[in-house]
């Protein structure tokens, strides 16, 4: 059993967090990734303590400090273990800068590593020897060395440890997921992880006493990275990992794993919620405890009270408490967390007027309406500023009001990687009546949002605004009445978005609107009579938003682009919609 580790010290750097528990506790357990190398595997468990941590960190900082100057990027093509977590720390440690991304033969997203790659210019590449042999291929014209970081020998690391690097030079690029545009590289220092580290242990109840960080989400993706990394770096405790892959095949695995340690802090999108309601069986239910859950993240845009109530009600029989759900609010150029639900509290529930909200007012439906807009709290500022501000005038709003989410704090990302124009307008922003943008700004997040109550209640993304006719619609508005209205359209796999008019009246006096929705796995398009189902998606949005559907797609499982933290990419299915990509093996 480990017991309770030193006192946490102030650091600002995550090497710096590193060297203290291998000196302080270093026989404790540090991480450990649970690998399932068959279908119906309970899963292997390898761990590192701090010590064997420090080690290899330092013999793997040495090794890139001959391939690479200080300041140069080293990017992380690792998949998910404990190698991707000694190379991102080793990188830190050297001094260079880190870009975590994930092997060649991730499907759907060849074409954003390469991007990546060529933005970022890495001078060595860290893998591991079972993923060698494509990362070198991906490598080859470039001519960029890579390391294996399973390669590197323990007795490699020098005997003292290299100084703390510089804590507001660069950690890392966190690459953004590209939902609504070209992914761009966040510069993200060394002082920023740290603070928001901190932030989210204190968020979620850690620093009142010590948890357990439970994953399975990318550590390439801001969330993942910062959660089962740097939070238990900072903090000295267990991080318990296993892959994104072997959760979609059995989710219980993820719940076991909850179940199996102690004040589990632990995070997921949406889907997965709902994912393991529908498929953690009765007999694997039966083995579980979740009494031990301290906080379960959904971080989700925007984050509805039923898949919170659905989760709770498929597993309050194992010891699920109600108060554990903690909906949130990030991005990546704020590191990843801004806000959040705290852990004991019940669930914030609004329930707003659809047509006030259209209309840029968040006011509260009456007690009978069926149509309202039902949406959870992500509860108070983790230890930051978040102003709501009309993206026009910059003039501060009143609560109540909806309008772009503008966030400041220690926190925030100092600008994106070789774009210094975007850089200013992004993280420079001013309010109206201030002096002019620049170093200090505030950070424009791009989604909209209003405070009530004291919560931040997020109500989507500003570029995936569809405006038709005067009047607003969010996208995943439109996406939840769609996907209710036909057992046959698989949730969470569908995208509304606008078009330009052509003066056909569906819309034209502002955008008109599509959706593209696969169909779901257990559908065959052949025996699915669609014209019915089109006739009732357009008559749940006619009914339910007042709007007419311009065209509704059904397409197979899997043709709807995601990105790399598996949300819809709203903008690419619209371009490729416009292409007409969807034409072949689709249906309307």
């Amino acid at each position: 059993m480990d017991s309770r580790p030193p006192l946490t010290p102030v650091y600002r750097t995550l090497p710096e967090y590193l060297r203290h528990w291998a000196e302080t506790a270093p026989d404790r357990r540090a991480f450990t990734f649970v690998d399932h190398p068959a279908p119906h595997a309970r899963g292997v468990h390898r761990t590192l303590t701090w010590r064997t941590l420090d080690l290899r960190v330092r013999a793997l900082a040495a090794r890139l400090a001959e391939e690479a100057e200080p300041g140069a990027r080293v990017a992380l093509l690792c998949p998910q273990g404990t190698e991707y977590v000694t190379g991102f720390l080793a990188a830190l440690t050297a001094g260079l800068v880190a870009v975590p991304l994930y092997p060649p033969g991730l499907p759907g997203h060849g074409d954003r590593l390469a991007g990546v790659l060529g933005d970022a210019c890495p001078a060595v590449v860290v893998t591991t020897s079972r993923v060698m042999a494509e990362v070198a291929d991906l490598c080859a014209g470039a001519r960029v060395p890579a390391v294996a970081v399973d390669r590197v020998p323990d007795d490699a690391a020098p005997e003292r440890s290299v100084a703390a690097p510089d804590a507001g030079a660069t950690a890392y690029l966190q690459y953004t997921s590209g939902s609504t545009r070209a992914p761009a590289g966040v510069e993200i220092t060394h002082a920023n992880v740290v603070a928001n580290a901190r932030q989210a242990l204190s968020a979620y109840g850690a620093d009142e006493a010590p948890v357990t960080c439970v994953g399975w989400l990318p550590l390439y993706h801001d969330m993942g990275l910062v959660l089962s990394v740097a939070a238990p770096v900072v903090q000295g405790r267990l991080s318990v990992l296993m892959d994104p892959a072997a959760f979609l095949h059995e989710p219980a695995r993820w719940l076991r794993l909850l179940a199996a340690h102690p004040r589990v802090v632990s995070a997921a999108p949406n889907f997965a919620y709902d994912y393991c309601v529908g498929a953690v069986t009765d007999a694997q239910k039966a083995e579980l405890r979740l009494d031990g859950v301290t906080a379960l993240i959904n971080g989700s845009e925007p984050v509805r009270p039923g898949t919170a109530d659905r989760f709770h009600a498929a597993f309050a029989a194992q010891g699920l408490a109600a108060e554990v759900h903690c909906p949130s609010y990030g991005l990546a150029e704020a590191t990843v967390f801004v806000s959040a639900a705290r852990p004991g509290e019940p669930l914030r529930r609004f329930a707003l007027d659809r047509d006030a909200l259209a209309a840029g007012k968040a006011l509260p439906a009456r007690p009978d309406d069926g149509d309202a807009v039902r949406l959870a709290g992500c509860g108070t500022p983790a230890g930051q500023q978040v102003s709501i501000v009309d993206p026009v005038s910059r003039d501060v709003l009143s609560e109540g009001e909806v309008g772009e989410i503008w966030v400041r704090g220690p926190n925030v990302g100092c600008g994106y990687w070789n774009d210094e124009e975007r850089s200013l307008r992004v993280f420079g922003a001013r309010p109206a009546g201030g002096p002019g943008g620049g170093p200090g700004g505030w950070l424009r997040t791009g989604d909209l949002g209003t405070m009530l109550d004291g919560q931040l209640i997020v109500t989507g993304r500003l570029k995936d605004l569809i405006v038709v006719d005067g009047r607003n619609h969010y996208p995943q508005d439109l996406e939840a009445t769609v996907q209710d209205a036909h057992p046959a359209v698989r949730r969470d796999r569908l995208a509304a978005f606008g078009v330009p008019g052509d003066g056909d009246g569906a819309g034209d006096a502002g955008e008109r609107v599509v959706v593209v929705a696969e169909h779901t796995r257990a559908t065959r398009l052949d025996d699915t009579d669609v014209p019915a189902l089109t006739r009732a998606v357009r008559a749940a949005v006619s009914a339910r938003h007042g709007l007419r559907l311009a065209d509704v797609v059904l397409v197979a499982p899997g043709a709807v682009p995601r990105t790399s933290s598996g949300k819809v990419a709203r903008a690419l299915t619209r371009a490729r919609y416009l292409e007409g990509a969807f034409g072949a093996g689709a249906a309307r």
